[in-house]
Order: C-alpha cells, then sequence, then structure tokens
C-alpha cells in the first residue's frame, strides 16, 4: 500500500521528521494560511501551483505522505482515479470548458521537486509556457492514464502469479 517505505522509491525513505517539514503535508493539514485549498475532501486536497506552467495549473495531492507516483501500487488505482477526479472538476469549477485540451500527470523521480506524491492539472495544455513545455512532456513526466495502465497491469500480474501458485500445473 501506498505510503509504507518502497524500494521502487530508489530507497528514498522518509521519516516522520520529512513529514513533519513536508509542504504539501502542511498544506493539507491546513498549517500553512497562505495557500487557498479550491477542494477538499477526506483524503485529498486541491490548491494553485505557485509556479504555474499554464494559465490553470492546480496540484492535487493526498492528506497522507505518499513519496511518489513510484511507491504506488496496484490497490492505489482508486486514489489516483479519485486524485483524476478532483482536478477535472477544479477544471470545470474554474470555467475550463475543453477537457480534451488538458493534461492530468505526475513528475517521476528524481525529477520531484517536493517528494510528496502531487498530480499536476494543467489547462488548456495547449498553452503550456514555452519555459515549462519540457517539465510536462520529457520521460520524467507520467500521465494519469499511463499510471493507471501500468498500475492496472501490476494488478492483473498480481493475480495471474496469484492462480500461478494456485495452479501450478495449469498455468503455462
Amino acid at each position: 500500500m501506498a505510503g509504507e517505505k518502497c524500494v521502487s522509491d530508489n530507497q528514498q525513505d522518509f521519516s516522520d521528521d520529512d513529514v513533519e517539514t513536508c509542504i504539501f503535508c502542511q498544506i493539507a493539514n491546513r498549517e500553512y494560511p497562505h495557500t487557498e485549498i479550491l477542494a477538499e475532501d477526506e483524503d485529498i486536497v486541491c490548491f494553485e501551483d505557485i509556479d504555474p506552467g499554464a494559465p490553470h495549473h492546480y496540484l492535487v495531492v493526498p492528506k497522507k505522505h505518499i513519496y511518489s507516483c513510484l511507491s504506488l501500487q496496484a490497490d492505489d488505482i482508486k486514489l489516483v482515479k479519485k486524485m483524476a477526479a478532483v482536478g477535472r472538476d477544479v477544471l470545470k469549477a474554474k470555467n475550463v470548458t475543453n477537457l480534451e485540451d488538458i493534461s492530468l500527470g505526475f513528475h517521476v523521480p528524481p525529477k520531484i521537486t517536493v517528494p510528496h506524491l502531487h498530480l499536476h492539472v494543467l489547462a488548456p495544455f495547449s498553452q503550456v509556457f514555452k519555459w515549462a513545455e519540457f517539465k510536462y512532456t520529457s520521460f520524467w513526466y507520467i500521465t494519469e492514464e499511463e499510471l493507471l495502465q501500468r498500475l492496472m497491469k501490476n494488478e492483473k500480474d498480481e493475480r495471474i502469479g496469484h492462480i500461478n501458485r494456485i495452479l501450478p500445473e495449469v498455468a503455462m
């Protein structure tokens, strides 16, 4: 489950001190009064990015400290879908009407600036600022759809592996 220490994070463990000083944890816990929360539920918050790469640039973060998208496992599919849904809802609330011209995605370590899972919500993506283009189109940026496909493949592989362990003579 996400939030646990994960080998795939390239040994990027975090301590209680890291969580206490994490700016996104502070924002999610409303300990950082300078950030306006645009949307919130029991699991996640959404707010504006302080260094926007597009006319609309929001971040959706889980309240639970999760290091990065590499920390996610198949049982986190619902969390990723929920984060994306909140991002789309905020865009609609901000009168973004063309939801085909958006980008929802995550930076991949080591190219993350804050070691707390956060979904970038950018719109219109066709108007992403020139200086920011590479940040949101490089190898180090994975879209929400690509991440979900990987997590679903992992879920499928886990189920098949379980079946193969139960019925090894049937599996090929």
